[in-house]
């Protein structure tokens, strides 16, 4: 049995002129989807797979209405003739039943696993570059080197962590974590005298 699939991007987009070449390459019965080839959910491909059995032959107006990478048709040619299932494209002139078919998948493969390959070379490669600049991944830190030295330069100057912090841009804890422990002690100190100094009633005159 043929088993044609149409599909377009769009519900704005018309489905009649697959369908009628699908008719005319005499399939039995016809699915179809309204939807973009990148969207894993199309229930028109995954009622047409279900329904076809082992000899039937899975027949499209071309290659790409079944998804818009290499490796998900390759994926697919697989999965088909795992279950003895044969894939005809009418416009690309490809039918896996002939010698010539097998051949342009066995191709697409090889490219799909070459490209799977240089994927991970660039991969790795970025990796390599990443760490040999002091990149390791994930979020960027804030507290810097400048600000680090901008921050000593300032507790220095006898700016207490509450008035540095926002100097610098960022919060008092990331401020403490980022300073050796004497300059914290340092700030701890400065702060609490500046805190009781804040606090202490002023003396009254003397009558």
């Amino acid at each position: 049995m043929l088993i044609g699939y149409a599909r377009v991007s769009t519900a704005e987009q018309d489905l009649t002129p697959q369908l009628v070449a699908l008719k005319e390459a005499g399939c039995d019965r016809t699915f179809s989807d309204k939807a973009s080839g990148a969207k894993a959910n199309r229930t028109g491909l995954a009622e047409a797979l279900s329904h076809a059995r082992e000899g039937d032959v899975l027949v499209v107006w071309k290659l790409d209405r079944l998804g818009r990478t290499m490796k998900g048709l390759v994926d697919l040619a697989v999965e088909l003739a795992d279950r003895g299932i044969g894939l005809r494209s009418i416009t690309d002139g490809i039918d896996t039943a002939g010698t010539a078919g097998k051949l342009v998948f066995h191709i697409m493969a090889a490219m799909a696993e070459m490209e799977r390959d240089l994927v991970r070379e660039r991969t790795t490669a970025a990796l390599i570059v990443a760490r040999s600049e002091g990149r390791v991944g994930g979020r960027k830190k804030v507290m810097t080197p400048k600000r680090i030295e901008a921050a000593r330069k300032l507790l220095a100057s006898g700016m207490s962590a509450r008035e540095i912090a926002p100097t610098i841009g960022v919060s008092v804890a990331t401020l403490y974590r980022h300073l050796p422990a004497p300059e914290q002690e340092a700030i701890s100190a400065e702060e609490m005298e500046r805190d009781g100094a804040a606090g202490a009633s002023p003396s009254k005159p003397m009558k």
